[in-house]
């Protein structure tokens, strides 16, 4: 390989490179061990170095990051913090890339009883953007000042230079009573010293605290969410790694159950890429974070900056964040549809009226109260449905063993009799069809009912986790490691009510049919299994409303029924001649075309 050889210019200024490279580098050394005072560049040699640095930037590449290393024309200072704060938040910035570095939420702990901070240097800001001649500036390495004639109580305003008259700003505003921070990115004669039609980017990034004794159940409701085009919103999956690049941007909520953290920019941004990692592995102890959340938010300029958000750093409390009347409260998920609609108008309002003078435990037991006597004429249909399968059961069976070998006469004969004696066994599903939107409602309104977070009620010390009353020294899978008083006696209620209803609620099994008394004595099992982790308010709910539907059951069937007029009533009906609806001959004719296809089938 023929060797080439260097002009004196280019070894000079090889030899400077050098020189200046080492100089840094022994001078970073020396910093870090001895942790000494940085030496201010002498404002004289601003633009002097600024053009020395430009006239040398061809030997670089042009996707090289420039931070504060490089940028020698930016004020060199030790890491100071700066701290804005009202009587609901502290939040501490650094003038080191001019990030938060923390935020104490002052009326809140974790579950260790700790002050609660959202953010404790798991965040990372870092605005990004190039220069004229190509080299790309991140903000998270320059060093800002202190603006004192802008900055006041609850403001802080810091600029990075660089040259006398050319900064980029960040300025932050907190206002009492607040849970937001007003935060604006804006810049001075950039015009022609930035590449305008370049990508300029707000990388937003969090590791997510775990906040509750149960990091798995926590884990559940630990997600990113976003609002976008109009009121719509959306959520990044709460297991495995999930990323998604959205347009019409509103909001990002970066979630941590009972708790949030919000950007919200001041117009719609498209081409958003957003990402959420789960980073819980197991239900361990030791277990410090749930999620890692990122965003990268392109940001348009016209030259020079002028960006506008918001940030929440607040409780995850629909009250709390309908407040704001920015939509961000759409950010709590009380389920979808109908059942949020429930939530957010019916149980919520009810909820918090009763709290407000009763201890929330108490609460829990009078709005299951009144949610039972509201559904009580449901209760009260669905045990006359019973009462009339029970009498009808002896001549159904019968019908069985007669036509045990012809199922489209079996199933005429059944009709037929239920016709006549005027009952109808799906009217015993239709109670639990009117339930479900109650019951999925509030299996969504208790695991993220923020006013049930660390109130206790009797041995349970937080309703919005589990009762523990033993811990184990393993961990039984589907189980836990625990065990919760509330599941099982919500779970004995749910096996006790099983077998009051079963013996009369349930038609004989037909032939080929499921074994149904096995399906419904497995649920109580199952129901402790899966609630052992859940909501101690939850379990609580369940209980106490099994409780009084049983009582409702007793007193409907030795006050209210009268067994021997339905029986009287049944035996009227079928006297009386019934006409067969359309849809009953529809379905009867459909039958018999079926069974005669099958006996066709079988002959070939």
């Amino acid at each position: 390989m023929e060797e080439k050889k260097l002009d004196p210019y280019q070894l000079i200024g090889f030899v400077l490179i050098a020189l200046i490279m080492t100089w840094m580098l022994m001078r970073q050394q020396k910093q870090n061990l001895n942790n000494q005072d940085k030496v201010k560049s002498e404002s004289e040699n601003l633009n002097k170095t600024e053009k020395q640095l430009l006239s040398q930037n061809s030997k670089q590449t042009n996707n090289e990051s420039v931070g504060f290393e490089d940028l020698v024309y930016s004020s060199e200072k030790e890491e100071e913090f700066y701290q804005l704060e009202n009587n609901l938040i502290k939040i501490v910035i650094s003038n080191k890339g001019g990030e938060i570095t923390k935020v104490n939420l002052k009326n809140f702990d974790n579950y260790l009883k700790e002050p609660l901070d959202l953010v404790h240097n798991n965040q990372t800001t870092d605005f990004v953007f190039k220069l004229k001649d190509g080299r790309q500036i991140n903000t998270s390495k320059l060093t800002f000042q202190i603006n004192k004639n802008k900055s006041k109580k609850g403001q802080l305003v810091m600029r990075a230079f660089f040259s006398q008259d050319r900064w980029i700003e960040f300025q932050y505003s907190l206002l009492s009573d607040s849970y937001l921070l007003d935060y604006s990115i804006t810049s001075s004669n950039f015009q022609g010293f930035i590449d305008a039609s370049g990508p300029n980017t707000l990388e937003w990034s969090l590791k997510s605290f775990r906040n509750s004794k149960s990091v798995e159940y926590e884990n559940r409701y630990t997600e990113l969410t976003y609002g976008y085009e109009n009121d719509k919103v959306n959520e990044l999956s709460i297991t495995g790694t999930d990323e998604e690049k959205v347009d019409e941007i509103q909001w990002i909520s970066y979630k941590q159950h009972f708790f949030n953290s919000i950007l919200i920019p001041d117009k719609k941004i498209n081409n958003v890429f957003l990402k959420s990692e789960n980073l819980v592995q197991s239900e361990d102890k030791k277990e410090k974070y749930t999620k890692f959340y990122s965003s990268v938010i392109p940001l348009k300029n016209n030259g020079d900056f002028d960006f506008k958000f918001k940030w929440y750093f607040g409780p995850s409390q629909y009250s709390t964040l309908s407040n704001y009347n920015i939509g961000i409260e759409k950010s709590v998920n009380y389920g979808w549809g109908i059942f949020g609609w429930i939530n957010k108008y019916i149980f919520i309002p009810l909820f918090n009226f009763i709290s407000s003078f009763m201890p929330f435990g108490i609460s829990i037991i009078i709005m299951t109260i009144i949610v039972r006597l509201a559904m009580s004429p449901v209760t009260y249909r669905s045990y006359v449905s019973q009462v009339k399968m029970k009498i009808l059961r002896p001549e159904i069976e019968e019908i069985n063993k007669k036509f045990s070998k012809d199922a489209v006469k079996r199933q005429q004969e059944t009709m037929s009799l239920y016709s006549r004696a005027g009952a109808n066994p799906m009217s015993g599903c239709l109670p639990a069809l009117v339930q479900l939107p109650v019951f999925y409602a509030l299996f969504s309104f208790f695991p993220v009912a923020f006013a049930l977070r660390q109130k206790s009620f009797l041995w349970a010390d937080d309703l919005s986790s589990y009762d523990s009353i033993l811990d184990l020294p393993f961990n039984i899978p589907f189980y836990g490691d625990h065990i919760s008083l509330f599941p099982i006696l919500a779970s004995v209620a749910i096996f006790i009510y099983t077998m009051m209803t079963m013996g009369q609620q349930q038609p004989p099994p037909q032939p080929g049919m499921p074994n149904m008394k096995f399906i419904m004595y497995l649920m109580p099992l199952m129901m402790l299994f899966f609630f052992n982790n859940y909501s101690s308010g939850l379990s609580l709910y369940y209980f106490v409303s099994n409780l009084l539907t049983i009582f409702l059951m007793v007193v409907i069937k030795n006050f209210v029924v009268n067994e021997s007029k339905i029986l009287l009533q049944i035996e009227e009906n079928k006297k009386k001649p019934r006409k067969v609806s359309g849809f009953s001959a529809r379905l009867q004719k459909a039958m018999e075309q079926a069974e005669k296809q099958k006996r066709l089938n079988s002959k070939r």
